[in-house]
């Protein structure tokens, strides 16, 4: 029996799997959040402040509420990942564990069909929370970060932070997935929300006017949402707020300005 057997058959397995899954995503938040907090706020800090979306950087006491907070929602996503982890081992879900009961093509497709299935599910969820009479209980917590660290990536309200763990079940319900292509679309998923958090615009120029960039969200596209309280909804992809007209109208004038500032009037 292999120790992940021996967890799954112990009377005590919810509240282990528990544990380990809040302690990997834990470390997980640690590490990319932590890379750009190291990066961008303290060896980089000079050298790319003229990519800086907001100019200032956030006070201390932000950083504190926004890993305060980050915690506590690694908690929640334990709880969510280790119920998803046993409806999975009780047959509940499409979870498989052999790639070859579906394939190689199918174990990588999958990554790219739950990246599309969280892009829709996120784009949606958020904009549902932003109607006033669920804003306060769900997601005013997250936009106390109006010029957002890294930190921020995780910084919910327990309520918002139940909603943005409802991907793990979905994912595993809809679709066939084996835990380590489950595994890598958080990877991205994590790497993709830090950097949109980071407040730093990393894209060049030229992307705004390219085909890919009516496509792919950016840095700025996700500070402007914090920065103006509405529009740029969406996640991985500009799709849906294209599709619905949500785009902020500012956006690419915004973006264009951000990624022309000489490095010369750097802010100090």
């Amino acid at each position: 029996m292999t120790p992940l057997e021996r967890i799954l058959d112990s009377p005590w397995s919810f509240f282990k799997i528990a544990g380990v899954t809040t302690v990997d995503a834990t470390l997980r938040y640690l590490l990319f959040a932590g890379i750009g907090w190291v990066l961008g706020y303290w060896w980089f800090r000079q050298r790319w402040a003229h990519r800086k979306i907001i100019p200032r950087f956030p006070a201390s006491s932000d950083i504190r509420r926004e890993i305060g907070y980050s915690l506590l929602t690694l908690a929640i996503f334990g709880l969510v990942g280790a119920s998803t982890i046993l409806a999975s081992r009780s047959g509940w879900t499409q979870m498989y564990w052999k790639v070859g009961d579906y394939g190689t093509a199918w174990f990588w497709g999958s990554i790219g069909c739950a990246i599309l299935l969280h892009d829709t599910y996120f784009y949606w969820t958020h904009r549902m929370m932003h109607h006033p009479r669920l804003f306060s209980v769900f997601h005013r917590v997250h936009h106390l970060s109006n010029n957002p660290s890294p930190w921020a990536s995780y910084a919910f309200a327990p309520a918002e932070a139940v909603v943005e763990a409802g991907i793990f079940p979905l994912t595993v319900l809809v679709m066939p997935i084996h835990p380590l292509a489950f595994t890598l679309f958080m990877l991205w998923q994590i790497f993709f929300n830090v950097m949109g958090h980071t407040g730093y615009e990393f894209y060049p120029q030229w992307l705004i006017d390219s085909w890919l960039g009516k496509f792919i969200n950016t840095p700025t596209n996700h500070i402007m949402h914090h920065e103006k309280m509405r529009g740029n909804y969406s996640l991985y992809l500009n799709v849906w707020d294209r599709l619905m007209g949500t785009t902020h109208p500012d956006y690419e004038s915004r973006f264009r300005e951000v990624t022309s500032r000489p490095k010369a009037t750097a802010t100090q």
